[in-house]
């Protein structure tokens, strides 16, 4: 009952961060995270000749991953947090589609950080899909238990959307890390308007502060 009471009070004003449109701080559940203790490796999906999705608006998911993930690791840094990068231009870890993932994954275990985050950018057929989505591998609590926070971010962030963090048992990302990892689909290239919001520094800014936010409070819930 005490824990469900600090994640609602957390989320209370989490919401408020937002409505006033402040930065979140570190205290948001009153435990400071210990300096230089926690490690978090962001994963800028897709780069080099894989481009990943390509936008409505002829946007390459690549570029977008990369900008956002470069954002995230700013504004974590300055809450004293250690920032792994699997790459930090535009160019692939491998010859082959599995080679480039297994030196992702053979590079977040290497690092055993407390939280791997690889960044995404989501398309469909219908373009009136739309909304950040967060992946957890299935079988991982600790990863659903990060998954629904960082859903949770993204809904306070975006009344409009109503999607549920999933699991999943296939992603390879997802299966081979050993440390708690979640995929955020930060939005759809497929519909216009969130591929043009996407593919501005200002969006691609709050982005990268939601997704902050729900690391840093991802991090301060494994401390309890």
């Amino acid at each position: 009952m005490y824990r469900k009471t600090k994640l609602l009070m957390a989320v209370v004003l989490i919401g408020a961060s937002f409505l006033m449109g402040k930065t979140l701080s570190v205290h948001v559940s009153g435990n400071q995270i210990k300096k230089g203790k926690s490690i978090v490796v962001l994963d800028a999906g897709h780069g080099y000749t894989d481009p990943g999705k390509i936008g409505i608006n002829k946007k390459k998911e690549k570029d977008i991953n990369l900008s956002i993930a470069k954002k995230v690791e700013k504004k974590l840094k300055k809450q004293n947090i250690i920032v792994k990068m699997t790459r930090r231009e535009d160019k692939g870890l491998g010859d082959t589609k599995i080679a480039d993932m297994k030196e992702r994954v053979k590079r977040i275990n290497n690092t055993k950080p407390n939280l791997a985050v690889s960044i995404h950018q989501n398309s469909y057929t219908q373009e009136s899909v739309k909304g950040a989505q967060v992946f957890y591998f299935t079988h991982s609590k600790e990863g659903k238990e990060a998954a629904e926070v960082m859903q949770e971010m993204f809904r306070l962030f975006d009344k409009e959307n109503k999607r549920v963090c999933k699991g999943n048992n296939t992603y390879y990302m997802l299966r081979k890390t050993e440390v708690p990892t979640i995929i955020v689909e930060c939005g759809f290239l497929s519909n216009w308007e969130e591929a043009e919001k996407l593919s501005t520094k200002e969006y691609q800014e709050k982005v990268a502060q939601v997704i902050c936010d729900g690391i840093i409070h991802i991090l301060q819930k494994q401390e309890e």
